[in-house]
């Protein structure tokens, strides 16, 4: 039997994500890609990938779970061939995404009943251009879309938003600055079901992971809109910078701990040599991972999917088994 027949197909390329994974591809991934360009496989080439995979923000326990699986499996196999070693090593990066995103729910969408969003994160993350790329996605679809601006601790927030509701067409509920968020989400909870949105994003303030009372905010905001649609919010998403690389995932631990995050949007993926922290997400939060962001324009961005995002690490446009 040839070992390569026991491998799948290299996945249908995504430019989105080839686009977005661009800088870690030709970055510390070339080097990975690089290592098992030898005759042997050796203790050298197992040391040298776990360095480059911790560089490229995979994580130091994630990494070092790699490499072992790498191992056993190179020995239970008997496998020689280096080439092969690396195949090995994409089936298992693919698998631990995949085992996070076994936990996505179906989302079934009704036409009058919104599908209601919690955006959440620290500032900084992305969250606004996060959101119009969330809008653009369901205007695909075909589905109307409301903006809620929950965030009132920041006018900047605020008038951002309303700046990406006029560039995409859609109705902005906002109040003013340091109003009550609660009094925002309710008033766009009326206006969605009057307008019959099928998708309402509610933005949230920046929280720091360490401010109790600000979580507490949260749980009020989901009280609110449960009064209006009882089991909304259908998502509660959380944003993550993927350039913050494991800071990012302390925060999302955190924030874990204290909200029930149904969704992860890893943003700025574009922007980052270090693209692994999507490993580190799926091993360590265990809550599927939907979108990434790709860039800084509404449409840069696409629906998660473990084996083209790991092909797309390895692997350039026109390139493969």
């Amino acid at each position: 039997m040839v070992f390569r027949r026991l491998f799948r197909r290299q996945a249908e390329p995504d430019v989105q994500i080839q686009k977005g994974l661009e800088k870690t591809r030709k970055g510390v991934f070339d080097e990975i890609t690089k290592l098992f360009d030898r005759t042997d496989i050796d203790e050298e080439l197992y040391e040298d990938l776990e360095m480059l995979l911790i560089q490229a923000d995979v994580g130091w326990d994630v990494s070092q779970q790699l490499v072992q699986e790498l191992r056993d499996r190179v020995r239970d196999e008997r496998i020689l061939n280096p080439t092969d070693a690396r195949e090995i090593l994409r089936l298992e990066m693919t698998r631990l995404l995949e085992l996070a995103t076994r936990n996505r729910k179906v989302k079934i969408f009704q036409r009058g009943v919104p599908w209601v969003i919690l955006v959440v994160g620290v500032n900084g993350t992305g969250k606004t251009t996060s959101i119009a790329k969330l809008v653009q996605y369901h205007q695909g679809f075909g589905r109307t879309v409301m903006l809620t601006a929950g965030d009132t601790f920041r006018a900047a927030a605020i008038d951002q938003l309303k700046v990406w509701g006029d560039r995409l067409d859609v109705p902005v509920v906002a109040h003013q600055q340091n109003a009550d968020p609660g009094a925002v989400v309710f008033d766009a909870m009326q206006a969605a079901h009057n307008r019959n949105a099928d998708v309402l994003i509610i933005d949230t303030a920046g929280r720091l992971h360490t401010k109790f009372n600000l979580m507490a905010e949260l749980h009020k905001l989901k009280k609110i809109i449960q009064k209006h649609v009882p089991k909304a919010p259908q998502e509660v998403l959380l944003v993550i910078d993927a350039t913050t690389g494991q800071n990012g995932l302390v925060q999302a631990a955190e924030f874990t701990k204290s909200v029930d995050i149904t969704d992860i949007f890893i943003s700025k993926l574009d922007g980052t040599a270090r693209g692994g922290i999507a490993f580190s997400v799926a091993k360590e939060l265990g809550t599927p991972i939907s979108y990434i962001g790709t860039g800084e324009k509404a449409g840069d961005m696409a629906e998660f999917k473990p084996d083209t995002y790991v092909d797309s690490l390895f692997f350039g446009e026109g390139e493969g088994l």
